[in-house]
């Protein structure tokens, strides 16, 4: 699907991608001043179903983060919910999508400030399929650059302009030769990778790091936790994660919204467990597949389906 193609939600209205237009001075622009989300749809061919992971969690968050930059959202939790179907249904996505509502400053003006600029929301959806090879493990390497600090700028938002940390992170890695960067605080603990949460196997135990070491609270993240306590029965730990516990891990892998759950082959070139899928990041991530494509009924409150939802209100 080109993107000229694409309807959008942009200043109120549903519009063609190519006549949503951006100033170049816009404040979100040239100062990061923004706040986003990433929704994910995944398509179940046997329903004709596209079913939305957790919307009223993400826009939860987003409150959150435009909260912290002084800004209003112009619609409620539920109004974005159904926002978010009727692009999708817009759209006629019937594969795994994606799917970015934003909000940022949308002055046009010079000066660095939160106070007194108005704020705009948009939002995008589109086909996606898969953030990494889901056939392989990844090899990540130990960033150089540490995680932003909560002192410095909001770690618990997804602020767009703090986004430079994770790029710079996510750029070092590869061509360093890793598919993906984990990132320390700055106390030197282990905090997350680019764009996604850390998990860790040692000894039947699933450990990820807490709040305090500057992560993002993922969705993902609390869904994974969910599962791993409710279907495997593990004792789930949330703590500081020191590096050379990376190494000596039974099993690593990565959450988020994009990623969905990928397993770590290796950490600075040296094997996890024996570099090989583990069997609980295996089981989590079957487990996960499931839940997301409507397999799971105890599950079903995660899921907001596109099509059905539309089908229900024609009939009535």
């Amino acid at each position: 699907m080109h993107l000229g193609d694409l309807t959008v939600y942009a200043d109120g209205r549903f519009a063609r991608y190519d006549d949503a237009k951006v100033g170049l001075l816009t404040h979100g622009l040239q100062y990061g001043t923004g706040c986003f989300e990433g929704v994910r749809g995944f398509w179940n061919a046997r329903d004709e179903e596209l079913y939305l992971l957790q919307l009223a969690d993400h826009y939860d968050r987003l409150a959150q983060s435009a909260r912290i930059l002084l800004m209003d959202l112009p619609h409620t939790t539920a109004e974005l919910c159904d926002l978010t179907v009727e692009l999708c249904a817009r759209n006629n996505l019937r594969s795994d999508a994606y799917v970015r509502p934003f909000a940022y400053k949308a002055g046009e003006d010079i000066g660095v400030r939160l106070h007194g600029v108005p704020t705009a929301f948009a939002m995008v959806a589109i086909p996606f399929e898969r953030y990494f090879d889901a056939q392989r493990g990844l090899k990540v390497g130990v960033s150089s650059w540490r995680r932003i600090d909560d002192t410095m700028a909001p770690a618990r938002g997804k602020i767009t302009g703090t986004y430079v940390n994770s790029a710079l992170a996510k750029s070092e890695a590869v061509m360093n030769g890793f598919d993906e960067a984990i990132m320390l605080s700055a106390e030197g603990h282990v905090c997350e990778g680019s764009a996604e949460n850390v998990f860790m196997v040692r000894r039947g135990v699933l450990y990820t790091p807490d709040p305090s070491q500057n992560i993002l609270e993922g969705v993902t993240r609390r869904a994974i936790i969910t599962l791993a306590k409710n279907e495997l029965g593990l004792d789930v730990v949330e703590r500081p994660i020191d590096r050379s516990e990376l190494v000596v891990a039974d099993e690593l892998f990565i959450t988020g919204s994009a990623a969905g759950i990928q397993w770590i082959e290796s950490v600075d070139y040296r094997p996890v467990g024996n570099g090989e899928r583990g069997p609980i990041a295996g089981a989590l991530i079957e487990l996960y597949d499931r839940a997301i494509r409507g397999g799971m009924p105890q599950y079903a409150s995660w899921l907001t389906p596109t099509y059905g939802v539309r089908r229900a209100a024609a009939a009535s």
